[in-house]
């Protein structure tokens, strides 16, 4: 095999990843049924040589399968409501001990290293712990969800901390209160808000299939944001819908990749990561233009845009901490990781209306089109929350808004509360879109 060309070749174009991938992180999204595949063992040799690699790796697991055998007993009343099953006092020692089991299997398999095999002499270290902190979904249409929990807090500097010893961090889909209480947790919004927090460089969900299909049944081997948007449209409530959905709102959120592979398929990572063409379903940012929500990391860019503004009297004054408080109300375009546009977007219940502010374009970029890609974009987040209108107070961009397709309107069609706020002395004109 040796004096092959092929695996010589093969070699030569695996390099640039090799040099690429040192010191990333990334994060792993195994279902249960992946572990008690037959392909588990090639699986776990792969990972292996990844972290050999010097790839930081979050392993997140899932345990539906056996969660669902120690439940099948019928002195357990495990109701699901909404997808999501409510977990009392007695069903929950049940789920933690199908959890830890599932777990146990992952890191004896992460620990053989018999002679004359890929593990041999591995010497993997798996760290585990208590790294998210959880808190209860609650009620839900009447319905006590108990110890269903999502996800409140990632310990990111500990989780770090072990990666950083080169060690592969195992995470369970459970969280822990401060009061000591025992959460069940959705394995893929678990890894997708790790995969977020962390600025992990890759999500990768393994799922059955190799990836996404279209409806000719062709394999997708890219995907952009929005053409993963527009195949989360159909109604599907498979695990490939469902790793779809955590690879988009990971890379729309900040993570520049995620991959859907198949855990059938020996050898589907190597393929997927060390290959030009990979082998399953990428999704992925413009690496180039980007838009996205805004993190904590953003303010001192959009001050940049907004400072000049401000004292031009063109907006009112937003000082770090009303941004840092507001963060999640932003949108951001970036190109090469510099912001170069934002915009806000605020809902209000009543009237199923939303005010769009502080909508600023850098000079540099002004007449390109960005602003009114960027609206688009907040027009589409306004329709997933229901609002049905968006109005704008603006001083001195009424041309603009009119050219999209605002219109001028009144003081009393914006909601009470921000009438009460309206402030005369800057007279803004205030515009509306019905969307």
């Amino acid at each position: 095999m040796n004096s092959n060309p092929d695996y010589v070749s093969s070699f030569r174009q695996i390099s640039p990843y090799i040099k690429s991938y040192k010191g990333k992180t990334f994060v792993l999204m195994l279902p249960e049924a992946a572990v008690t595949h037959a392909n588990f063992a090639n699986i776990t040799h792969d990972i292996a040589l990844l972290n050999h690699l010097g790839v930081r790796i979050i392993l997140v697991h899932g345990a539906r399968q056996q969660t669902e055998q120690k439940l099948q007993d019928p002195s357990t009343t495990a109701q699901i409501h909404q997808g999501i099953r409510a977990i009392d006092s007695t069903t929950s020692p049940l789920l933690v001990e199908a959890i830890a089991s599932t777990r146990f299997a992952i890191e004896a398999s992460l620990s053989t290293g018999l002679p004359n095999s890929p593990m041999h002499n591995a010497n993997i270290q798996v760290r585990s712990g208590n790294f998210i902190t959880a808190m209860p979904i609650g009620v839900v249409d009447g319905v006590d969800l108990q110890y269903a929990g999502k996800v409140r807090k990632v310990d990111i500097h500990s989780l770090d901390e072990m990666l950083f010893n080169h060690a592969i961090v195992l995470i369970s889909p459970l969280g822990f209160s401060a009061t000591g209480e025992v959460f069940n947790l959705n394995y893929t919004e678990l890894a997708t808000k790790i995969a977020i927090d962390m600025n992990a460089d890759k999500l990768i969900a393994f799922t059955k299939n190799n990836g996404a299909f279209n409806d000719n049944r062709k394999l997708q081997k890219q995907l952009t944001l929005l053409q993963c948007e527009k195949l989360l449209l159909q109604k599907d409530t498979s695990n490939i819908h469902l790793s779809l959905k955590a690879c988009y709102k990971a890379c729309d959120q900040g993570v520049n990749r995620a991959h859907i592979i198949s855990y059938i398929e020996d050898g589907a990572l190597i393929k997927e990561l060390f290959t030009r063409d990979g082998f399953g379903t990428m999704v992925h940012r413009d690496s180039y233009e980007t838009i996205r929500r805004a993190r904590i990391d953003d303010i001192s860019g959009i001050l940049e845009l907004i400072k000049p503004l401000e004292l031009d009297g063109v907006l009112t004054r937003r000082p770090r901490e009303l941004l840092e408080q507001e963060i999640n109300h932003f949108t951001v375009m970036e190109i090469d990781g510099t912001v170069i546009a934002c915009a806000a977007l605020y809902p209000f219940v009543k009237g199923n209306t939303g005010e769009l502010a502080c909508m600023v374009t850098h000079p540099d970029y002004q007449r390109q089109g960005k602003a009114a890609k960027l609206l688009s974009h907040i027009e589409k987040q306004a329709g997933k929350l229901k609002i049905s209108q968006l109005f704008v107070l603006t001083t001195q961009t009424a041309h603009w808004f009119l050219e999209q397709g605002f219109s001028e309107s009144s003081l009393e069609i914006l909601p009470q509360e921000k009438q009460k706020v309206y402030n005369y002395q800057r007279n803004s004109k205030i515009f509306v879109k019905t969307l």
